[in-house]
């Protein structure tokens, strides 16, 4: 008889179980929404589990390897970011791990284009106006009249997948953009931006000419209207204290990434002083 493949889920990951029951797998998922307790995964590492999944809930680092050193064959990470699992200890007992690359590039950055057009139309406070029932009256202007992005110049701090992703959806409400990356300079990317900006605007689409280039640090900060954030981890530390100091910008600011830094995950970001400028 041929031994099934066992896998443990720390959390429902929807249809795919069912996909993998179908090929044969003998799947077990954890079936409350929080995340199991370390001590359980470590139990069912030890029970002789082939492979495991996991979400970034999941610390995954010498105990769990050291339980399965003999049994266990792969660690599936059903995230981009996989900064939970403890690399060098994986390389140590060789054992594989894999991450869902790609998959909300574009989800990160539609909701940083949605966080951009709500700080720059006020939705939030006025929607809690609208709920305390404080919206009696009608005012050109007063008290939550926003502002427009078409026009506006947008610094993208960070210019990876998200960051491009960004710039592709800040190009079609005609934004110029102030982009900035330490690492890389994606200089065909922006001259497609470029070439295609030039296109709408002398097809008549845009009634201005609009435009995006790379810049320093500084620069960006000085001239944007808005600011959109996009680094890794790593990067977390650094890029936010420099935004502090800063010159700040003329309205507003707003963060997205991959991993620990993006406002997915708020409970692993401490929360910003009173004073700090990204507030």
């Amino acid at each position: 008889m041929i031994k099934k493949i066992r896998v443990f889920a720390t959390c429902d990951i929807g249809d795919a179980i069912d996909l993998l029951r179908s090929r044969g797998y003998e799947v077990e998922v954890y079936p409350q929404p929080e995340a199991p307790p370390k001590s359980l995964i470590i139990d069912k590492v030890k029970s002789g589990i082939d492979g495991l999944i996991t979400t970034l809930r999941d610390p995954i680092d010498a105990e769990v390897f050291e339980a399965g050193k003999s049994t266990l064959k792969v660690v599936a990470q059903i995230a981009v970011g996989f900064d939970n699992i403890n690399r060098a200890d994986a390389n140590r007992y060789k054992i594989p791990f894999t991450h869902t690359a790609d998959v909300l590039t574009e989800a990160t950055a539609e909701f940083s284009f949605f966080m951009l057009g709500m700080l720059a139309r006020k939705m939030w406070t006025a929607e809690h106006l609208t709920r305390d029932n404080q919206w009696g009256y009608w005012h050109p202007y007063l008290p939550f009249l926003g502002d427009e992005v078409t026009g506006k110049t947008v610094a993208i701090i960070g210019t990876g997948r998200i960051g491009l992703a960004m710039i592709k959806k800040c190009a079609g409400f005609d934004m110029n953009m102030l982009c900035y990356d330490p690492a890389y300079e994606n200089l065909d990317y922006i001259k497609a931006i470029q070439e295609t900006m030039d296109l709408r605007h002398a097809r008549g689409i845009s009634k201005e000419k609009n435009w995006i280039k790379y810049v320093t640090f500084e620069e960006a900060l000085r001239h944007a209207d808005f600011v959109s954030v996009h680094v890794p981890l790593r990067a977390r530390e650094g890029t936010t204290g420099e935004l502090d100091r800063g010159r700040s910008p003329r309205r507003l600011r707003e963060r997205t990434a991959a991993g620990r830094f993006a406002a997915a995950r708020p409970s692993h970001c401490r929360p910003l002083p009173p004073h700090a400028a990204l507030r």
